[in-house]
C-alpha cells in the first residue's frame, strides 16, 4: 500500500490546494495504474445545489481528461434512470458488475456501450464529503480478468483523499454557480472577490438596458399560474440570452422588469458597447417573435415588450440592511434607462434609446424627435431601433 499512502499525501497536499479538478482525476488515475490498477475509463461525479445544474463531473481516459456538468432535465432520462449512479446513492453501496455476456433487453444501455467498446468490468462506489453529501464514481478496465479484490481494496482506500482533494473544489464551484445563477456574471465576481460591505461600491461608465413586459398586469389577472410563470420564463430567457450573448449581464429581475448592463472597461471603446447594447436589443426582438410563433401554435396569448436603453456613469454596488443586502447599479443613468422605456409605448416602438447609445450606432437607430422624460427639465432627443 506504499503507493496509495504516496497517492494520499499527494491528495490531501498539492491536490486539496491546487484547485485543479482535471489535475488531481488525472494524478488519481495514474497513480493507481502504476499501483496496478488496470483502468480504462474513470468518471467522478460531483452533485451540487444549483437551481440550473445538478451535477458536474471528470471523466478520464488515457488519451484525454475532461470536465462535464449535469442538468436537472438529464436526471429524468434513460442517462440516468437505471444508471449505476442512480443504484449506488440509491441503495448507498458500491456496485461491481462484469461487462461480458451482458443481455441488452434489461441491462443499462452504459453498460452496453462500454463492453462494445472493449470494457470487461465494471466498478461504482461512493465518495463521502464532510457535509454528509454523497457524490459518485465509477471505474472501468479492459483487462481480460477485470478488477481483482486487490485493485478495488487499492481503489476503496485511495477514496478518502480523492475526496479531500475535489470537496474544496466542489464547494467552490456549487458557491460561484448559485452567485452567478442569482446574481449575474459581473455581480458575482465582485461579491466572491470581496465586495460584500453595506454600501461599498464603484462608479463606472456602462449601457444601461432596462426591459419590461407589456400587458403583464392583464395577463395576471387573466392567466392561471401555470401559464403565468411559463409566460414570464419564456421572456426571461429571450432577454437573458440575447444580453449575454452580445457580453452584457443581467443584473435583476424586477417583476417582470429586466435590469441590464454592459460595462465599458477602462480605456475600452465605448462605440462597441453601444452597439452590441444596440444588437442585443435587436437580438429580443428576433427571439421574442419566435417564442410567439410558438405560443401562437399552442393556443396562448402572444408577448410584447419594451426596452429602453441610456449610456452613462452608474454606481455599482451593496444597498440594504446589516443582515440582508442587494447588489445592484443605482444613478441617473439607470433612472433613464428606465423612464425611457415607458415612453415605447406611447410612442409606438419597441425599443428606444438615448443619444448616448444611438449616436455609437446611429445605422441601427432612426430618431424621433425629443420628448419629455419625468425628472428631466428639458426634452430628450429619443431613437427608435430600426426593426429588422
Amino acid at each position: 500500500m506504499d503507493k496509495i499512502d504516496k497517492l494520499s499525501h499527494w491528495m490531501m497536499t498539492e491536490g486539496r490546494c491546487s484547485n485543479d479538478p482535471v489535475k488531481v482525476v488525472s494524478h488519481f488515475c495514474a497513480s493507481l495504474i502504476e499501483a496496478g490498477v488496470p483502468l480504462w475509463r474513470v468518471n467522478i461525479g460531483q452533485r451540487f445545489a444549483n437551481p440550473l445544474l445538478i451535477a458536474w463531473g471528470v471523466v478520464w481516459t488515457p488519451e484525454n481528461t475532461e470536465v462535464y456538468d449535469v442538468t436537472h432535465e438529464r436526471m429524468l432520462t434513460d442517462g440516468y434512470v437505471g444508471s449505476s449512479f442512480e443504484y449506488i446513492l440509491k441503495h448507498r453501496r458500491p456496485l461491481h458488475k462484469n461487462l461480458q455476456d451482458l443481455d441488452p433487453g434489461t441491462d443499462h444501455v452504459s453498460y452496453l456501450e462500454f463492453a462494445e467498446l472493449g470494457g470487461t468490468d465494471y466498478y461504482a462506489t461512493l465518495l463521502h464529503y464532510g457535509d454528509g453529501s454523497m457524490h459518485g464514481c465509477t471505474f472501468v478496465t479492459q483487462d481480460p480478468i477485470g478488477f481483482l479484490p486487490e485493485h478495488l481494496n487499492m481503489i476503496e482506500a485511495a477514496l478518502p483523499a480523492l475526496s479531500c482533494a475535489l470537496e474544496p473544489v466542489t464547494m467552490r464551484k456549487s458557491s460561484k454557480s448559485l452567485l452567478r445563477t442569482y446574481l449575474g456574471g459581473g455581480a458575482s465576481d465582485a461579491v466572491w472577490n470581496g465586495t460584500i460591505k453595506r454600501g461599498e461600491r464603484t462608479t463606472v461608465d456602462a449601457v444601461v438596458m432596462f426591459s419590461d413586459l407589456r400587458g403583464f398586469t392583464a395577463l395576471s389577472e387573466q392567466a392561471d399560474e401555470n401559464d403565468l410563470f411559463d409566460a414570464l420564463n419564456g421572456y426571461f430567457d429571450v432577454v437573458v440570452q440575447a444580453v449575454e450573448e452580445n457580453g452584457g449581464d443581467v443584473l435583476k429581475f424586477m417583476g417582470d422588469g429586466i435590469l441590464s448592463i454592459f460595462p465599458i472597461p477602462l480605456g475600452a471603446d465605448t462605440e462597441e458597447t453601444c452597439r452590441k447594447a444596440a444588437l442585443s436589443a435587436q437580438r429580443v426582438l428576433g427571439g421574442l417573435a419566435d417564442l410567439n410563433r410558438a405560443r401562437t401554435a399552442n393556443q396562448k396569448v402572444p408577448l410584447d415588450l419594451g426596452i429602453g436603453i441610456n449610456a452613462g456613469q452608474v454606481s455599482y454596488g451593496n444597498i440594504g440592511s446589516p443582515g440582508r443586502l442587494d447588489f445592484t447599479v443605482l444613478g441617473g443613468a439607470v433612472n433613464l434607462a428606465s423612464r425611457v422605456e415607458g415612453l415605447t409605448k406611447s410612442i409606438g416602438t419597441r425599443v428606444l434609446a438615448t443619444s448616448s447609445v444611438a449616436s455609437s450606432a446611429s445605422d441601427l437607430f432612426v430618431a424621433c424627435g425629443s420628448h419629455v422624460v419625468r425628472g428631466i427639465s428639458e426634452p430628450v432627443p429619443l431613437y427608435s431601433l430600426a426593426e429588422t
